[in-house]
């Protein structure tokens, strides 16, 4: 099956167990439809470059997934008509990186920084 993977914004006035339960609520369909999800995550509230729907900041979500077309078409319609989710972009991808993403990598460098200044 095809690789692909999923970056999506939800509200900025969802609490953080909301904006996770989203992840496994799309992860649910995809399952329902003969996808899986191989590993997700949750990149926490980030300030956008711009306004969406009046929004400044936004949850944002990472979905790596192998699953057939017709499942990912099915949850990318289901992520567009969710009141909840303001923006989605799907890439498919020849393989999936080991580790995190460049995402959460930074959050722990910054991390290892902080310790060693003190």
């Amino acid at each position: 099956m095809p690789l692909y993977e999923h970056v999506f914004i939800s509200r900025q006035d969802l609490s953080n167990a909301q904006a996770e339960s989203l992840i496994e609520h799309f992860g649910t369909v995809l399952a329902d439809n003969g996808g899986k999800v191989v590993n997700s995550e949750y990149w926490g509230v980030k300030t956008m470059a711009y306004k969406i729907n009046k929004n400044r900041k936004g949850h944002y979500a990472l979905l790596k997934t192998d699953a057939p077309v017709d499942a990912v078409q099915e949850m990318e319609r289901l992520m567009r008509l969710h009141d909840d989710v303001m923006r989605v972009l799907t890439l498919k991808v020849d393989a999936h990186e080991d580790g995190p993403s460049v995402q959460m990598q930074k959050r722990d460098e910054r991390d290892n920084r902080r310790e060693r200044r003190s």
